[in-house]
């Protein structure tokens, strides 16, 4: 069979030929990324991954992965953890000795603007935290993740995410236990 009848037939079989020093100009077909960043909350008990919103909560989301960048969150520990909940991101807790005072830290840079969710709070949902009695301006660092439904937070707190895997490890976790690290995915050893 000479050289042209291969090439034709490839051709006609859909296969592009190509000769040294041409390019392939048609690009490759790539999975679509999710726009949203997927961060990896890896904890004493697993690994939780967990899909930030920044459209529904532009400047706490930007606020959260500021800290995020920054190793806020490693070596923390969760310092409230209730059957519906549990919530880390004071940094005290790295401190065993401050067990009294836990909960009551973060950045020292609160976000400064309230932007409550127009999503309910299902299980799953990560959002953050800010102390009672004060404005939910004041949230920083705090953040906590729903083990169950709670809509008494409907409209009340800035929503940050959702958890997109890792339900079980969420379920396992109890105060003192170890934050490792919170990382975006694409940073994640």
């Amino acid at each position: 069979m000479s050289r042209l009848s291969v090439a034709v037939g490839l051709l006609l079989a859909g296969f592009a030929l190509s000769t040294p020093g041409s390019a392939d100009q048609t690009p490759a077909p790539t999975a679509p990324a999710s726009p949203n960043p997927i961060l990896m909350l890896d904890t004493a008990k697993g690994v939780i991954e967990m899909e930030f919103l920044p459209a529904d909560a532009p400047k706490s989301v930007a606020h959260v992965l500021a800290l995020v960048g920054r190793n806020f969150y490693r070596g923390l520990r969760v310092h409230w953890a209730q059957p519906g909940v549990i919530q880390f991101g004071d940094p005290q807790t790295r401190d065993m000795t401050k067990l009294w005072s836990w909960g009551t830290g973060g950045s020292g840079r609160p976000v400064n603007v309230a932007e409550p969710s127009k999503r309910p709070f299902v299980r799953g949902s990560v959002g953050l935290a800010y102390q009672t009695g004060q404005p939910p301006t004041t949230g920083d660092s705090q953040i906590f993740l729903l083990r169950r439904a709670n809509p008494d937070l409907n409209g009340k707190y800035a929503m940050l995410g959702r958890v997109t895997g890792g339900l079980d490890v969420l379920d396992k976790l109890a105060e003192r236990d170890l934050i490792r690290q919170l990382v975006l995915k694409t940073d994640a050893p």
